[in-house]
Protein backbone atom coordinates (compact mmCIF):
# COMPACT_ATOMS: atom_id res chain seq x y z
CA UNK A 1 0.00 0.00 0.00
CA UNK A 2 1.27 3.26 -1.20
CA UNK A 3 1.72 6.32 1.71
CA UNK A 4 0.68 9.85 0.86
CA UNK A 5 0.98 12.66 3.47
CA UNK A 6 -0.92 15.99 2.45
CA UNK A 7 -0.16 19.58 4.39
CA UNK A 8 -3.48 21.76 4.01
CA UNK A 9 -5.50 18.02 3.44
CA UNK A 10 -8.57 19.99 5.33
CA UNK A 11 -8.66 22.77 2.27
CA UNK A 12 -10.56 22.58 -1.12
CA UNK A 13 -7.81 20.58 -2.95
CA UNK A 14 -6.28 18.16 -0.15
CA UNK A 15 -9.49 17.11 0.50
CA UNK A 16 -10.33 16.16 -3.53
CA UNK A 17 -6.84 14.76 -3.45
CA UNK A 18 -7.50 12.91 0.09
CA UNK A 19 -10.59 11.27 -1.75
CA UNK A 20 -8.91 10.18 -4.98
CA UNK A 21 -5.98 9.10 -2.98
CA UNK A 22 -8.15 6.74 -0.66
CA UNK A 23 -9.84 5.40 -3.89
CA UNK A 24 -6.34 4.48 -5.29
CA UNK A 25 -5.77 2.13 -2.26
CA UNK A 26 -3.60 4.76 -1.13
CA UNK A 27 -2.99 5.13 2.89
CA UNK A 28 -3.54 8.58 3.58
CA UNK A 29 -1.84 11.48 6.38
CA UNK A 30 -2.94 14.81 6.21
CA UNK A 31 -1.09 17.40 8.78
CA UNK A 32 -3.77 19.86 10.77
CA UNK A 33 -2.45 22.90 12.72
CA UNK A 34 -3.34 22.97 16.35
CA UNK A 35 -6.50 25.18 16.83
CA UNK A 36 -8.72 25.49 19.60
CA UNK A 37 -11.42 24.30 17.01
CA UNK A 38 -9.98 22.95 13.66
CA UNK A 39 -11.93 23.91 10.76
CA UNK A 40 -12.56 20.23 9.24
CA UNK A 41 -15.74 21.02 7.13
CA UNK A 42 -14.06 19.34 3.71
CA UNK A 43 -12.75 16.92 5.45
CA UNK A 44 -14.96 15.48 7.94
CA UNK A 45 -16.33 12.75 5.94
CA UNK A 46 -12.89 11.44 5.55
CA UNK A 47 -11.50 11.52 9.53
CA UNK A 48 -11.99 7.57 10.37
CA UNK A 49 -9.98 7.04 6.52
CA UNK A 50 -7.45 9.34 6.99
CA UNK A 51 -4.49 9.98 9.97
CA UNK A 52 -3.98 13.27 11.14
CA UNK A 53 -0.51 14.54 12.32
CA UNK A 54 -0.24 17.79 13.91
CA UNK A 55 2.36 19.86 12.21
CA UNK A 56 2.42 23.82 11.27
CA UNK A 57 4.41 25.00 8.16
CA UNK A 58 6.46 27.55 10.22
CA UNK A 59 7.69 24.70 12.59
CA UNK A 60 10.40 22.79 10.94
CA UNK A 61 10.00 20.23 13.81
CA UNK A 62 6.95 19.87 13.29
CA UNK A 63 7.00 18.49 9.74
CA UNK A 64 10.28 16.59 9.99
CA UNK A 65 8.40 14.32 12.69
CA UNK A 66 4.95 14.40 10.39
CA UNK A 67 7.51 13.12 7.69
CA UNK A 68 9.17 10.39 9.70
CA UNK A 69 6.08 9.39 11.39
CA UNK A 70 4.11 9.09 8.13
CA UNK A 71 7.29 7.14 5.98
CA UNK A 72 4.87 8.81 2.78
CA UNK A 73 6.20 7.78 -0.87
CA UNK A 74 4.63 10.77 -1.59
CA UNK A 75 4.73 14.24 -0.07
CA UNK A 76 2.24 16.78 -1.40
CA UNK A 77 2.09 20.08 -0.53
CA UNK A 78 -0.85 22.30 -0.12
CA UNK A 79 -0.88 24.10 2.46
CA UNK A 80 -0.02 28.16 2.32
CA UNK A 81 -1.67 31.55 2.78
CA UNK A 82 -2.85 31.37 -0.40
CA UNK A 83 -6.07 34.04 -0.56
CA UNK A 84 -4.33 37.01 -2.54
CA UNK A 85 -6.50 39.83 -0.67
CA UNK A 86 -5.01 38.92 2.51
CA UNK A 87 -1.27 38.59 1.16
CA UNK A 88 -1.28 42.71 1.00
CA UNK A 89 -2.12 42.77 4.53
CA UNK A 90 -0.19 40.30 5.45
CA UNK A 91 2.60 39.99 3.18
CA UNK A 92 5.20 38.84 5.94
CA UNK A 93 3.36 35.81 6.97
CA UNK A 94 2.30 35.04 3.73
CA UNK A 95 6.05 34.84 2.78
CA UNK A 96 6.55 32.44 6.13
CA UNK A 97 3.82 29.95 5.35
CA UNK A 98 4.25 30.24 1.29
CA UNK A 99 7.50 30.94 0.57
CA UNK A 100 9.60 29.28 3.64
CA UNK A 101 6.94 26.40 4.21
CA UNK A 102 7.69 25.15 0.87
CA UNK A 103 11.15 25.26 1.77
CA UNK A 104 10.52 23.67 4.67
CA UNK A 105 8.73 20.49 3.72
CA UNK A 106 11.56 19.96 1.03
CA UNK A 107 14.24 20.16 3.90
CA UNK A 108 11.70 17.57 5.95
CA UNK A 109 11.82 15.07 3.20
CA UNK A 110 15.71 16.01 2.10
CA UNK A 111 16.81 15.56 5.77
CA UNK A 112 14.58 12.39 6.53
CA UNK A 113 14.77 10.32 2.72
CA UNK A 114 15.03 11.76 -0.47
CA UNK A 115 13.59 9.39 -2.43
CA UNK A 116 10.03 10.60 -1.49
CA UNK A 117 8.30 12.06 -4.26
CA UNK A 118 7.39 15.67 -3.55
CA UNK A 119 4.41 17.75 -5.21
CA UNK A 120 4.45 21.73 -4.83
CA UNK A 121 1.14 23.81 -5.33
CA UNK A 122 2.40 26.84 -7.84
CA UNK A 123 -0.15 29.32 -8.85
CA UNK A 124 -1.05 30.84 -12.15
CA UNK A 125 -0.70 34.23 -9.95
CA UNK A 126 3.15 33.57 -10.62
CA UNK A 127 2.81 35.02 -13.90
CA UNK A 128 0.44 38.04 -13.02
CA UNK A 129 1.43 40.90 -15.42
CA UNK A 130 1.46 38.64 -18.28
CA UNK A 131 4.09 38.57 -20.87
CA UNK A 132 2.57 36.09 -23.72
CA UNK A 133 -0.65 34.57 -23.77
CA UNK A 134 -1.74 31.48 -23.09
CA UNK A 135 0.74 30.81 -20.39
CA UNK A 136 3.25 28.05 -20.27
CA UNK A 137 5.51 26.58 -18.07
CA UNK A 138 7.93 28.84 -20.07
CA UNK A 139 6.08 32.15 -19.97
CA UNK A 140 7.89 34.75 -17.73
CA UNK A 141 6.86 35.55 -14.25
CA UNK A 142 5.59 38.32 -13.06
CA UNK A 143 4.07 38.00 -9.79
CA UNK A 144 1.32 41.39 -8.63
CA UNK A 145 0.45 40.41 -5.40
CA UNK A 146 2.78 39.20 -2.10
CA UNK A 147 0.83 35.88 -2.42
CA UNK A 148 1.95 35.68 -6.34
CA UNK A 149 5.85 36.20 -5.56
CA UNK A 150 5.38 34.00 -2.55
CA UNK A 151 4.24 31.65 -5.02
CA UNK A 152 7.14 32.38 -7.52
CA UNK A 153 9.63 31.49 -4.38
CA UNK A 154 7.81 28.19 -3.76
CA UNK A 155 8.46 27.47 -7.50
CA UNK A 156 12.27 27.66 -7.47
CA UNK A 157 13.16 26.23 -4.20
CA UNK A 158 11.66 23.25 -5.84
CA UNK A 159 13.01 23.07 -8.65
CA UNK A 160 16.53 24.04 -6.76
CA UNK A 161 15.98 21.02 -4.38
CA UNK A 162 15.47 19.16 -7.98
CA UNK A 163 19.06 19.77 -9.01
CA UNK A 164 20.94 20.41 -6.05
CA UNK A 165 19.57 17.01 -4.33
CA UNK A 166 18.61 14.78 -7.07
CA UNK A 167 15.17 14.72 -5.59
CA UNK A 168 11.73 14.11 -7.16
CA UNK A 169 10.54 17.36 -6.79
CA UNK A 170 7.90 18.45 -9.26
CA UNK A 171 5.48 21.95 -9.31
CA UNK A 172 2.10 21.79 -10.53
CA UNK A 173 1.32 25.43 -12.10
CA UNK A 174 -2.77 25.24 -11.49
CA UNK A 175 -4.95 28.17 -12.78
CA UNK A 176 -8.23 29.02 -11.04
CA UNK A 177 -9.70 25.98 -9.56
CA UNK A 178 -13.56 26.12 -8.03
CA UNK A 179 -15.51 24.15 -6.35
CA UNK A 180 -17.96 23.89 -3.58
CA UNK A 181 -15.55 23.32 -1.19
CA UNK A 182 -14.18 26.89 -2.11
CA UNK A 183 -13.43 28.94 0.83
CA UNK A 184 -16.12 32.00 1.06
CA UNK A 185 -13.52 34.77 0.98
CA UNK A 186 -12.65 33.47 -2.38
CA UNK A 187 -14.35 35.66 -5.14
CA UNK A 188 -16.16 32.36 -7.11
CA UNK A 189 -17.65 31.05 -3.82
CA UNK A 190 -18.67 34.59 -2.55
CA UNK A 191 -21.02 35.10 -5.95
CA UNK A 192 -22.50 31.63 -5.95
CA UNK A 193 -23.27 32.32 -1.97
CA UNK A 194 -24.72 35.73 -2.39
CA UNK A 195 -26.57 34.52 -5.96
CA UNK A 196 -28.40 31.56 -3.31
CA UNK A 197 -28.97 33.57 -0.88
CA UNK A 198 -30.44 36.80 -2.70
CA UNK A 199 -32.60 34.02 -3.99
CA UNK A 200 -33.99 33.26 -1.22
CA UNK A 201 -34.26 36.69 0.16
CA UNK A 202 -31.41 36.47 2.48
CA UNK A 203 -29.11 39.24 0.99
CA UNK A 204 -30.23 42.31 -1.35
CA UNK A 205 -26.82 42.81 -2.42
CA UNK A 206 -23.87 41.65 -3.88
CA UNK A 207 -20.43 43.61 -3.96
CA UNK A 208 -17.66 42.35 -6.22
CA UNK A 209 -14.44 44.97 -7.36
CA UNK A 210 -13.29 44.52 -11.25
CA UNK A 211 -16.04 42.64 -13.52
CA UNK A 212 -14.02 42.99 -16.42
CA UNK A 213 -10.83 40.48 -15.04
CA UNK A 214 -10.73 37.13 -16.46
CA UNK A 215 -9.54 34.06 -15.61
CA UNK A 216 -9.50 30.46 -16.71
CA UNK A 217 -11.72 28.63 -14.49
CA UNK A 218 -11.97 24.77 -13.95
CA UNK A 219 -12.90 22.13 -11.37
CA UNK A 220 -10.70 21.12 -8.18
CA UNK A 221 -11.37 17.48 -8.60
CA UNK A 222 -10.26 17.55 -12.10
CA UNK A 223 -7.13 19.18 -11.16
CA UNK A 224 -5.91 16.68 -8.28
CA UNK A 225 -5.49 13.73 -10.31
CA UNK A 226 -3.20 16.09 -12.19
CA UNK A 227 -0.84 16.89 -9.37
CA UNK A 228 -1.00 12.68 -8.32
CA UNK A 229 -0.02 11.93 -12.21
CA UNK A 230 3.23 13.92 -12.40
CA UNK A 231 4.57 12.10 -9.70
CA UNK A 232 3.91 8.41 -11.56
CA UNK A 233 6.18 9.47 -14.35
CA UNK A 234 9.54 8.78 -14.65
CA UNK A 235 11.23 12.26 -14.45
CA UNK A 236 10.18 15.09 -11.86
CA UNK A 237 9.06 17.76 -14.28
CA UNK A 238 6.63 21.03 -13.93
CA UNK A 239 3.22 21.58 -15.78
CA UNK A 240 0.50 24.09 -16.35
CA UNK A 241 -3.19 23.06 -15.33
CA UNK A 242 -5.47 24.80 -17.07
CA UNK A 243 -8.38 24.14 -19.17
CA UNK A 244 -7.36 26.77 -22.68
CA UNK A 245 -10.84 29.21 -21.48
CA UNK A 246 -11.04 32.20 -20.42
CA UNK A 247 -14.45 33.60 -18.51
CA UNK A 248 -14.79 37.15 -16.88
CA UNK A 249 -16.04 37.86 -13.53
CA UNK A 250 -19.23 39.20 -15.33
CA UNK A 251 -19.80 35.68 -16.99
CA UNK A 252 -19.25 34.11 -14.14
CA UNK A 253 -21.88 36.24 -12.11
CA UNK A 254 -24.19 36.21 -14.83
CA UNK A 255 -24.39 31.92 -15.41
CA UNK A 256 -24.74 32.02 -11.58
CA UNK A 257 -27.99 34.50 -11.51
CA UNK A 258 -29.33 32.01 -14.41
CA UNK A 259 -29.26 29.12 -12.48
CA UNK A 260 -31.65 30.25 -10.29
CA UNK A 261 -33.67 32.09 -12.63
CA UNK A 262 -32.95 35.48 -12.16
CA UNK A 263 -31.87 37.51 -15.95
CA UNK A 264 -31.82 40.82 -14.41
CA UNK A 265 -28.88 40.06 -12.50
CA UNK A 266 -27.10 43.90 -12.04
CA UNK A 267 -30.00 45.31 -10.19
CA UNK A 268 -28.11 43.19 -7.28
CA UNK A 269 -24.54 43.69 -8.03
CA UNK A 270 -22.26 46.28 -6.94
CA UNK A 271 -19.59 46.41 -8.84
CA UNK A 272 -15.84 48.58 -8.61
CA UNK A 273 -16.12 48.23 -4.73
CA UNK A 274 -13.30 50.23 -3.43
CA UNK A 275 -12.91 47.69 -0.88
CA UNK A 276 -12.06 45.07 -3.55
CA UNK A 277 -9.49 46.83 -5.06
CA UNK A 278 -6.09 45.96 -4.98
CA UNK A 279 -2.75 48.10 -5.23
CA UNK A 280 -1.84 45.57 -8.40
CA UNK A 281 -4.43 43.91 -9.87
CA UNK A 282 -4.09 40.42 -12.44
CA UNK A 283 -6.45 41.61 -15.52
CA UNK A 284 -6.03 38.49 -17.88
CA UNK A 285 -5.07 35.20 -17.22
CA UNK A 286 -5.52 31.70 -19.61
CA UNK A 287 -3.57 28.46 -19.56
CA UNK A 288 -1.71 26.23 -21.93
CA UNK A 289 -1.78 22.79 -20.67
CA UNK A 290 -0.50 20.99 -24.07
CA UNK A 291 2.41 19.73 -21.90
CA UNK A 292 0.12 17.94 -19.43
CA UNK A 293 -2.07 16.64 -21.87
CA UNK A 294 0.58 15.22 -23.91
CA UNK A 295 2.92 13.88 -21.22
CA UNK A 296 0.76 13.07 -18.61
CA UNK A 297 -2.63 12.30 -20.43
CA UNK A 298 -4.88 15.16 -18.57
CA UNK A 299 -7.50 16.89 -19.89
CA UNK A 300 -10.28 18.89 -17.61
CA UNK A 301 -13.59 17.17 -17.63
CA UNK A 302 -15.91 19.62 -15.86
CA UNK A 303 -17.43 22.38 -17.90
CA UNK A 304 -17.25 25.99 -17.01
CA UNK A 305 -21.44 25.99 -16.83
CA UNK A 306 -21.32 23.33 -14.84
CA UNK A 307 -18.77 24.32 -12.89
CA UNK A 308 -21.02 27.21 -11.41
CA UNK A 309 -24.03 25.03 -11.59
CA UNK A 310 -22.29 22.71 -9.30
CA UNK A 311 -21.14 25.40 -7.01
CA UNK A 312 -24.70 27.31 -6.70
CA UNK A 313 -26.76 24.49 -6.42
CA UNK A 314 -24.50 23.84 -3.22
CA UNK A 315 -25.34 27.15 -1.73
CA UNK A 316 -28.60 26.99 -2.50
CA UNK A 317 -28.75 23.53 -0.28
CA UNK A 318 -26.90 24.95 2.13
CA UNK A 319 -28.38 28.09 2.18
CA UNK A 320 -31.79 26.53 2.53
CA UNK A 321 -30.74 23.96 5.63
CA UNK A 322 -29.07 26.97 7.07
CA UNK A 323 -32.50 28.97 9.08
Amino acid sequence: MKRALITGITGQDGSYLAEFLLEKGYKVFGTVRRLSTPNIENIGHLRDQVEFISADLLDQGSLTDAVKESEPDEVYNLAAQSFVKTSWDQPVLTGEFTALGATRVLEAIRTVNKKIKFYQASSSEMFGKVTETPQRETTRFHPRSPYGVAKVYGHYITLNYRESYDMFACSGILFNHESPRRGIEFVTRKITNAVARISLGKQDKLELGNLDAERDWGFAGDYVQAMWLMLQQEEPDDYVIATGEKHSVEEFVRLAFEVVGISDWKQYVVSDHPKHTRPAEVDYLIGDYSKAKEKLGWEPKTSFSDLVTMMVNSDLEKEKNNK
